[in-house]
């Protein structure tokens, strides 16, 4: 296991969630499912406890510790892309199993983990500065999914 790990609470689909990333994601995969050896507040003995996954070469082990506690914007997975075509099958993957749209490129799967999906030319703009950031930054600002396209034509000015 490695020595820091990012540990996501689910109500109860953690493998589900962690096989989906897992067949959503290059270098992404499912390991140890591990079951609890007793009953506990959320579930029975024999049920899932935790999964551990990778989600992009990042590890991560899913809790399934109940209701208690829900995703918000304030942790978000940013995945890079390089074209149009990998942010659309992306974003296409999360928003259309169950997920919703929200603005400048983020969206939250079904379990409500949110995910920014970023086309690296935008953040190559947004760090050139000045006024080239300034026009990629507000036509960003007017989108969902990411355009392509209208970011490179906003750094063009």
């Amino acid at each position: 296991m490695p020595k820091n790990t990012i540990c996501l609470w689910y109500d109860k689909d953690a493998e589900a969630a962690a096989r989906f990333y897992a067949a959503t994601f290059p270098d992404s995969a499912v390991g140890a499912v591990h079951r609890a050896p007793g009953d506990f507040p959320s579930g029975k003995a024999g049920d899932v406890l935790t999964v551990e996954f990778t989600v992009a070469g990042i590890p991560c082990l899913g809790l399934n510790g109940g209701p208690a506690f829900r995703h918000s914007e304030a942790f978000s997975f940013q995945i890079a892309t390089e074209d149009q075509e990998e942010t659309d099958r992306y974003w296409n993957a999360i928003v259309g199993n169950g997920g919703e749209e929200s603005a400048c490129g983020w969206c939250k799967d079904r379990w409500g983990l949110s995910w920014q999906i970023t086309p690296r030319i935008l953040m190559e703009a947004l760090a050139a500065g000045g006024d080239e950031a300034r026009r990629a930054f507000e036509a960003m600002m007017t989108m969902r999914k990411i355009d392509v396209a209208a970011i490179e034509a906003a750094r063009r000015g």
